[in-house]
């Protein structure tokens, strides 16, 4: 630095980003935020974007996104229903910008899929976090509470229980009512995979190997 060698730094400095209800940005319902994909999948680092609240939609635009501010003027009056596709918007160029555009048609086609009456299929699924177990495993029962931590649907076994306890833990369509429960064979009822689902917009993909 400069006491070594007398060097001239300099630094850059940003002002710390909250949301409009006065909250540090960069926090999900999950964890943290990361950008790495092995940490959160490009489908939740969608979702976080899309979750931004209707006050700030416009203004992380013009901050996270390279839309031009022409662009973005046409969107600054749209309220109700076309609030909801400027989130998409702002979602889909934050995203293209970090992980590339070809990631976008996977999160749509999953979106699609599983939140808009589709029916699920592999490719459909493409965008979530995935883990494997082997048959070996199927064939014991794995808990799912195991599964929803290393899919990041919950922080901690805690937090899953509290999840199943609260309604919020589904296999596919069906809500898993025991916190002690396991997937088995029979919870892949013939197919490869199973989806799980925390909560309206949070899932991931157990897949046998």
């Amino acid at each position: 630095g400069r006491r070594v060698d007398s060097t001239q730094l300099y630094a850059l400095t940003a002002p710390l980003i909250t949301t409009s209800d006065g909250k540090k940005m960069g926090k999900t319902a999950g964890g943290a935020v990361w950008l790495n994909a092995d940490k959160l999948s490009e489908y939740d680092y969608w979702q976080f974007w899309r979750n931004t609240s209707d006050q700030d939609v416009i203004r992380f635009m013009k901050l996270f996104t390279e839309l031009s501010l022409e662009e973005i003027e046409t969107m600054e009056g749209w309220k109700g229903a076309d609030i909801n596709k400027a989130k998409i918007v702002l979602a889909d160029e934050a995203t293209a910008l970090l992980h590339g555009r070809e990631c976008l048609k996977a999160i749509h086609d999953t979106i699609d899929s599983m939140f808009k009456g589709g029916k699920s299929a592999q490719a459909s699924t493409e965008g979530l976090n995935r883990v494997f177990v082997s048959a070996d495993e199927a064939s014991e029962g794995v808990k799912f509470i195991d599964l929803f931590v290393k899919l990041k649907l919950a922080n901690s076994k805690k937090e899953a229980r509290r999840l199943i306890q609260g309604g919020g833990a589904k296999l596919g369509e069906e809500k898993i009512a025991d916190e002690n429960a396991v997937l088995n064979m029979d919870g892949f009822n013939g197919e490869t995979e199973v989806t799980l689902r925390a909560g309206k917009k949070r899932a991931g993909v157990v897949e046998l190997n």
